[in-house]
C-alpha cells in the first residue's frame, strides 16, 4: 500500500508579478526553528523587551544589510532577528523599464544561500540554516504598512504570542 504525500500549495499568489514596485513583509524560519539567531531579553519597568543575536545572527544582519549591494533597487525599511526567524519588509523601488527586476524570491533566494554560505565558511553552522521557502505578504497601503512596523517593533516584547514561536526554545530567549 503506497502513501500519498499531500500536495504542496504553492506559496505565492498566481498571476502576481513579484517584482513590482512595492513593500513585501518576509518572514524566513530557520530550519526546524532552531534559535540559533539571536536571544530575547525582558525589559525591567517599562524597557522594551531586545534582541541579542548570535554570531549566526550577526552573520544573518551583515547579510540583509548588504543585499541593496546586490539589488540597487531594493530597500529595507525594517527587519528584526529573532531567536529562529527573521521578519523585514523589503521595497522595490526601480524606474521604469530598468532591467533586470528582481523579483522577491530571487532576493529571498540570495539572501539564504548567502548567509548560509558565510555561516558555513566560517563554522558556525554545519547544515541547513533556513526552511524551505518563506512567508510573504504584499503591503497594500500605508495602513497595512504602519501595522506591519508596528508588528516588527514589538515582536521581540510579544515573542511568545508569535506563531513562529516555540514552546521548547523559552528557556533559551528567557536568558
Amino acid at each position: 500500500m503506497s502513501e500519498t504525500l499531500p500536495k504542496r500549495k504553492h506559496p505565492r499568489l498566481k498571476h502576481f508579478d513579484y517584482s513590482q514596485n512595492m513593500r513585501y513583509f518576509i518572514t524566513i524560519c530557520t530550519h526546524k526553528k532552531r534559535c540559533i539567531l539571536s536571544s530575547v531579553r525582558v525589559g525591567r519597568g517599562l524597557a522594551p523587551a531586545e534582541t541579542h543575536k548570535t554570531a549566526v545572527g550577526q552573520v544573518i544582519e551583515r547579510t540583509l544589510l548588504e543585499m541593496p549591494k546586490r539589488y540597487p533597487y531594493l530597500i529595507i525599511d525594517k527587519y528584526v532577528v529573532m531567536p529562529n526567524h527573521i521578519h523585514v519588509i523589503f521595497g522595490i523601488l526601480a524606474p521604469a523599464g530598468a532591467s533586470p527586476r528582481p523579483t522577491i524570491s530571487d532576493i529571498v533566494c540570495a539572501f539564504k544561500s548567502l548567509s548560509t554560505r558565510e555561516c558555513k565558511s566560517t563554522q558556525l553552522i554545519d547544515n541547513k540554516l533556513w526552511q524551505t521557502s518563506f512567508h510573504d505578504h504584499i503591503v497594500r497601503n500605508e495602513t497595512d504598512y504602519r501595522a506591519i512596523w508596528e508588528y516588527i517593533d514589538t515582536n521581540p516584547t510579544r515573542r511568545a504570542d508569535d506563531k513562529y514561536y516555540s514552546e521548547g526554545a523559552a528557556a533559551l530567549m528567557n536568558t
